[in-house]
């Protein structure tokens, strides 16, 4: 339930882009990389770093019975009301996103790797991922790759996956880490712009 205004741009957005109040994504995945996001601007734009500030501005009183939702996001995360937490690490997050869609629909109606999916594409990859066949295979389409925008989109796989960069470079070869070079520089850039674009509520 993330708020429709016009000048919010968000990757994904279907058309129409909202129900005449709330967004309407693409996919499932979409508006879980776009909650993230939105989670994120909380802790990094507001300084919200505790269960009872985020779900506050998520959850506002005048809808919500806030402290009910409160409660039972911090059990969820199994966190105190005011214990800092911190959503640019993955596992809290998917913690809290699952918590907050748990809360809202009454259950989880999304598979594991549907999460999952939409928290990689917000940049957040839990722990392990990082020697997966994902990472193989996206090494794979940098070695074969033949387009700037097949290696830029290898790269945008790799990327969240740090810990497991070193075993991914020996496998690209020389040529192959220049052109990964090249493409995490116009992730970069990209990801930049696109945050830029999309406006907190």
């Amino acid at each position: 339930n993330i708020e429709h205004v016009a000048t919010n741009k968000w990757l994904g957005l279907e058309t129409p882009p909202s129900d005449g109040r709330f967004c309407r994504f693409r996919s499932h995945q979409h508006g879980i990389r776009a909650l993230a996001l939105l989670l994120q601007s909380y802790q990094d734009r507001h300084g919200l770093r505790t269960v009872r500030g985020i779900v506050a501005r998520w959850a506002p009183s005048s809808e919500n019975d806030t402290r009910a939702y409160q409660a039972a996001v911090a059990a969820r995360l199994g966190v105190g009301l005011d214990d800092p937490i911190d959503l640019h690490e993955a596992a809290t997050m998917r913690g809290l996103v699952e918590a907050i869609i748990g809360h809202e629909l009454g259950g989880m109606p999304y598979a594991p790797d549907t999460i999952a999916e939409g928290l990689r594409m917000a940049g957040l990859v839990q722990p392990g991922l990082a020697h997966s066949g994902t990472v193989r295979a996206a090494a794979g389409s940098v070695v074969a790759g033949v387009t700037a925008a097949a290696v830029v989109d290898a790269v945008t796989t790799l990327a969240p996956h740090a810990d497991g960069l070193a075993s991914v470079l020996r496998a690209l070869g020389p040529w192959g880490v220049a052109a990964a070079v090249i493409g995490v520089a116009a992730w970069t850039i990209h990801q930049r712009l696109q945050r830029q674009r999309e406006v907190t509520r």
